[in-house]
């Protein structure tokens, strides 16, 4: 039988794909989730099972608390600390998000280091890498780059602290690990996965940012497309890079740029109106002036959170991950159109296909021929 691995924050939109990911590859998979009583942000994860119908195990756990930390951990061999802040709108205190992250990351991995707990793999983000640079147009990103916090807005702060506040612990660990000899002298490893803009199917209703984007297109929410653009990168792709992260050996004291090529909005809404606007969607696909989102974004604090990135390429190099993980994108299409299905079915845009009645006959036979 396989190790147990503890998924932090599993009712997040990564988190769930990781843990879809290690039931299907034979892994006893506990999860962490800051209410068990929230059943729209864990009742998806209660129907995930391993193929002999085993499922996840579920307990609560808080960033902001040292309650249950020690209790998550207990008999894992590894850990996906995946569980982030991320919000949708720029926070008034910079701390609401910093906080969690950084004092976050630490309990989890000095609750990992307490248990013996072979190798945390840290979910970090391109926002700790390509930010705070200043004017670094047409520059390729990697590994060794980090981003600068104090040129940052709150969401790259938080993300830049939590993996520098990560690696400064494991750097201290022989002193803060304790009782070596019986933890058989093992030093807690850490991996680190940096994707660029997650984008791919949904498992809940509950998304977040990347949900609201394509939610907005799906349903014409904006009526054309400022010229911001991303790095994209599949959620399915995401939690295969933690799974390789978790079991390469020499993954171990290294992170990964996981990220596609740069792709524009304009570009990712055309490839969602060649999949959807026959069915009669109305995907905006003209492009936005800068002035019109300005005006917008006096309304609206999302927009707020663009401005300062309209027009700049995000390019980074995955190439570390694909010579040591052996880690590849899969096709921008391919993300964004089985992101769209998903929306559809969960209700975040309108069904204009019958899509949802599609799936339900489809479960329906899938059930009756079990």
């Amino acid at each position: 039988m396989k190790p147990r691995v503890l998924v932090t924050g599993a009712s997040g939109f990564v988190a769930g794909h990781c843990v879809q990911l290690l039931l299907d590859d034979g892994y006893r998979v506990r999860g962490t989730v800051r209410s068990l009583g929230n059943e729209a942000k864990v009742g998806h994860l209660r129907q995930l099972e391993d193929a002999d119908g085993n499922s996840i195990e579920l307990v609560e756990a808080d960033l902001n608390s040292d309650a249950g930390w020690d209790v998550a951990v207990r008999d894992c061999e590894y850990v996906l600390h995946v569980a982030s802040p991320f919000p949708s709108e720029t926070p008034d205190d910079e701390s609401e998000l910093i906080t969690p992250a950084v004092e976050g990351t630490r309990r989890v991995l000095a609750a990992a280091a307490n248990a013996g707990v072979k190798r945390v793999v840290l979910t970090s983000s391109m926002a700790a890498i390509a930010y705070g640079h200043g004017d670094a147009q047409g520059r390729t990103f990697t590994e060794a780059d980090w981003s600068d916090p104090d040129r940052c807005e709150p969401y790259q702060k938080s993300k830049t602290l939590a993996e520098r506040a990560a690696w400064s612990f494991i750097e201290s660990l022989p002193q803060n690990q304790k009782d070596q000899k019986d933890q058989k002298d093992q030093k807690l490893e850490l991996a680190v996965i940096n994707p660029g803009f997650v984008l791919g199917p949904m498992m809940s209703a509950v998304g977040g940012t990347s949900a609201e984007l394509i939610s907005r297109l799906l349903n014409r929410g904006m009526p054309a497309c400022p010229q911001l653009g991303w790095a994209v990168v599949d959620v399915r792709d995401v939690a295969r890079a933690h799974l390789l992260a978790m079991t390469t050996p020499e993954a171990a004291g290294n992170r990964y740029i996981c990220a596609g090529e740069h792709i524009w909005l304009q570009d990712l809404a055309k490839l969602l109106a060649g999949e959807f606007n026959p069915h009669g969607y109305r995907v905006p696909t003209g492009h936005l002036p800068y002035w019109a989102l300005w005006l917008a974004a006096r309304f609206d604090k999302t927009m707020r959170m663009t401005l300062e990135f309209v027009g700049k390429k995000e390019l980074a190099s995955h190439e570390k991950a694909r010579r040591e993980l052996g880690w590849e994108p899969r096709p921008a299409r391919e993300t964004l159109v089985d992101m769209g299905y998903s929306a559809i079915a969960l209700g975040l845009a309108p069904d204009r296909m019958g899509y949802r009645e599609t799936l339900a006959k489809s479960d329906e036979a899938g059930r009756s021929t079990a």
